[in-house]
């Protein structure tokens, strides 16, 4: 990909790359939807173990498949039918596929969703990718084919 082309073809149609930085707000936002909504179907588990580090540690790893399935969903269901996560919106940045400058189709979605989940897993790596080169692209970005643009 020619980072300077698709940076001509961005200016050319008047859109702004989203920064680092509101890019780090909005998933600190997105995580937080994410944990409140598990503490508050959770909660009554989390009080009762609250005494018991190992039965609590116990239990965050038995939910921690099914917060990995609501992360990608969540993730895959916002940017494929809006552009946008809640914490985007909140900042009002935009996925956009780079091909058409458009809301990424469903499948692009899901594997932007899924390589995120990866990133996060190996120590954030994929996210820390986006601060050395031009386009801010993490690795969610660079398979995907995607951008994260000013709204």
């Amino acid at each position: 990909m020619d980072e300077d082309k698709v940076l001509n073809t961005l200016q050319r149609e008047g859109l702004a790359l989203a920064s680092v930085q509101k890019r780090a707000v909005a998933f600190f936002i997105d995580d937080m939807i994410i944990s409140l909504l598990f503490g508050l179907i959770f909660y009554k588990e989390f009080s009762a173990l609250s005494g018991d580090p190992i039965a609590m540690v116990n239990f965050v790893n038995a939910i921690f498949p099914y917060v990995l399935f609501v992360k990608i969903l969540y993730h895959t269901v916002f940017v494929y039918l809006y552009g946008a996560t809640l914490g985007k919106m909140a900042l009002k940045i935009r996925v956009i596929d780079i091909a058409y400058l458009d809301t990424p189709d469903f499948i692009t979605a899901l594997s932007r969703a899924l390589v995120r989940v990866v990133s996060e897993m190996i120590f954030y790596l994929g996210f820390v990718w986006a601060l050395f080169n031009q386009l801010n692209l993490t690795w969610h970005d660079r398979v995907a084919k995607t951008l994260v643009v000013d709204a």
